[in-house]
């Protein structure tokens, strides 16, 4: 099982298969490296290299001051020096599209592209609000069952997913133990991220504008709470070169093996060799 050490310390853990362009893959905010299990057989001739944020997966917990997204960067940087990486893509979804922004604004010279997953510089309240409903809260459901049967009638933003599909996603989203469901990550994240949100919110578009001069890619779920079509246009404007494509019937966030999605990442990983 793969791990290394931080600077301050702490065992993290990541993936990594594959031979070829190096692709550094940045989950969501409460989740680990299963969120790539979907895309992960439709992308060939990379090396895909996916960590444990920490306090999330097989990941140490931390400091709850240290679940930033400066820090998540900085272990970013770190797990590409431990495997003696000089640069890597990076694909992004929703968290880790912040961290690949803040990357390009702080080490640019270690990236050769990125792809965002649903996220942009701005934060829409709505996706937020939404966030704060779950984040560091047990679920009510007591089995992976109940919670995959429920799963439709939470996710409303999504259509037309099967069922197995959504039967995969409660197990990388839970964890199931003599009580019901647990969530998998340390439920200090929420005091963090709710801490950060007592802040008046930064204007991040200074990290979106130093992706300026790397190949980009941004998907957007079609009926995303997170990612407002304002945002995704003027993310367009500043971009026109950008690979871009909204995903019908998904919200945040697509699941990335959507054909949308897998012909946006395909272009955009063609840009890169």
């Amino acid at each position: 099982m793969p791990d290394f050490t931080s600077s301050d310390g702490l065992t993290l853990h990541y993936e990594d298969e594959g031979d070829g362009l190096p692709l550094l893959c940045l989950s969501g905010l409460t989740r680990d490296h299963h969120d790539f299990d979907y895309v992960a057989p439709h992308l060939h001739g990379v090396r895909l290299i996916r960590p444990d944020y920490r306090g999330r997966g097989r990941s140490e917990w931390g400091p709850t001051e240290s679940y930033t997204v400066p820090v998540e960067a900085r272990d970013a940087v770190e797990l590409l020096d431990h495997l003696g990486i000089d640069s890597a893509a990076v694909l992004g979804t929703s968290r880790g599209g912040l961290i690949a922004m803040m990357l390009a604004a702080t080490a640019k010279d270690r990236l050769t592209g990125v792809a965002l997953n649903d996220v942009g510089p701005v934060i829409a309240p709505a996706g937020m609000d939404a966030i704060r409903g779950y984040l560091g809260r047990d679920p009510v459901w007591k089995s992976f069952e109940e919670a995959a049967e429920a799963r439709p009638k939470v996710m409303t933003d999504f259509a037309n997913v099967p069922p197995e599909r959504w039967a995969q996603e409660v197990r990388t989203l839970y964890r199931e133990g003599p009580d019901g469901l647990t969530i998998p990550y340390d439920p200090a994240l929420r005091d963090a991220v709710l801490g950060q949100g007592a802040q008046p919110a930064p204007d991040l578009w200074p990290l979106f504008d130093a992706l300026s001069g790397l190949p980009l890619c941004v998907i957007r779920g079609a009926n995303s709470n997170l990612l407002s079509p304002e945002t995704f246009a003027e993310m367009i404007d500043r971009r026109p070169d950008m690979v871009r494509t909204e995903v019908p019937d998904r919200g945040h966030i697509p699941f990335l093996d959507e054909p949308e999605a897998l012909d946006a990442l395909n272009r955009w990983l063609d840009m890169l060799r």
